[in-house]
């Protein structure tokens, strides 16, 4: 199985949540969740390099895609993106049940 594979059902997940977020709530919106993944993704090549650079984390090269970002292979990013999706969206979906439960 590929690192690719690994992150897809993860992803996929997470992007459903966040349309049932949008949907529920309005939010998260789209510029801050553009904003937000620009500086983490930014910040993802920068030490992501660093680690495998240095040694700390490895890849094998049969389960990469192949393109990468420096040394850092592409799929990596893969969890920076699932952040920026699910943390907003559930922290939407959570704001607006315990505003629910307290006006109630």
């Amino acid at each position: 199985m590929t690192y690719a594979l690994l992150n897809l059902p993860f992803l996929v997940a997470a992007l459903v949540v966040l349309l049932v977020a949008r949907r529920r709530t309005g939010a998260p919106g789209w510029r801050g969740l553009g904003v937000a993944a620009v500086v983490l993704l930014a910040m993802t090549a920068v030490f992501d390099n660093v680690m495998i650079r240095i040694g700390l984390v490895a890849y094998d090269d049969v389960q990469r895609l192949g393109p990468q970002v420096g040394v850092a292979p592409i799929e990596d990013f893969a969890y920076t993106v699932l952040a920026v999706l699910l943390l907003p969206a559930l922290w939407s979906l959570l704001g607006a049940r315990r505003r629910a439960e307290v006006d109630a």
